[in-house]
Formats: C-alpha cells, sequence, structure tokens
C-alpha cells in the first residue's frame, strides 16, 4: 500500500462529506479526461491509457504541466498517485468512505524536493488552497446530480 512521504516538508490532510452515491464520487474522480470540466483549477487532463497502476497522466494545473503516475487502484476505496513536477516530488493518496448515505473522501498529499524546501510555508498554503477547491469541487459536482 502507498502512503505519502511523512517526512516531507508540506503535508496536507483534508476531507469532506458528500451527500452523494459512492458510484457517482468514484466515477467523478476517475475521469481524469473530464476533471477539468468540474474542477477549475485543472485546465486539462488526459490519461494515457485504462485506469490502471503504471500508467501516466497529463494535466496543467495552476500553470504546471505535470506527468503523475497511478500507483493504486482499488475501485471504489483507494486511489494513488504521485510522481516529479518541476523538483518537486509529490504523492497524492484519496480514500473514499460510505457511511449510509454520504461519502467522506479523505485527500493527503505530500511534497518534497529543493523548492519546497525554499519556500515551505508559500507551498504548503498553496497546496491546502488547491486540495480544498479541488474536494468543494467534487462536491459539487457530485451533489448536483442529486
Amino acid at each position: 500500500m502507498f502512503t505519502i512521504d511523512e517526512t516531507a516538508p508540506v503535508i496536507v490532510r483534508l476531507s469532506t462529506v458528500i451527500d452523494a452515491p459512492l458510484e457517482r464520487i468514484w466515477a467523478l474522480h476517475t475521469d481524469i479526461d473530464a476533471w477539468a470540466e468540474w474542477n477549475a483549477d485543472v485546465d486539462q487532463a488526459e490519461l494515457d491509457g485504462p485506469l490502471l497502476p503504471g500508467n501516466s497522466f497529463h494535466w496543467k494545473t495552476h500553470g504546471l504541466d505535470i506527468t503523475s503516475t497511478l500507483r493504486e487502484i482499488v475501485p471504489g476505496q483507494r486511489l494513488v498517485w504521485g510522481g516529479p513536477a518541476n523538483g518537486i516530488e509529490g504523492v497524492h493518496v484519496w480514500t473514499f468512505e460510505q457511511t449510509g448515505s454520504q461519502v467522506t473522501v479523505h485527500t493527503e498529499e505530500s511534497w518534497s524536493g529543493a523548492p519546497v524546501d525554499a519556500a515551505t510555508e508559500q507551498l504548503g498554503q498553496a497546496l491546502q488552497q488547491s486540495l480544498t477547491t479541488w474536494l468543494a469541487s467534487l462536491k459539487s459536482r457530485a451533489e448536483q446530480s442529486n
């Protein structure tokens, strides 16, 4: 099981509760090619091949071109990706837990590398804001269909 880098200088952990079926939330979150349709922070995203560990996706966010590699997929429960981008090594873990008619989506991400060491507080705030927006956007889109 892949986890974030607990020794990284930047670690953000957030969660939200979504009033929508797990299947809908999972489908939205794993349709990488459609991220830009519901997440304003993502300019474009494209998965290379099927949603399988080892495959990569290319995406643009906050002016950065990023290539991430899928590391772990447990359908309906867990999605992990990561990789280097502009000198930053990122690991991103998403978990999905259904309780009754609600789903708790938990995200945790670690960043390490020279750029993070040079601007830890600034990059930590940027990541916090980005993940807050991501969760709010996922919640909004998933609940729209109710």
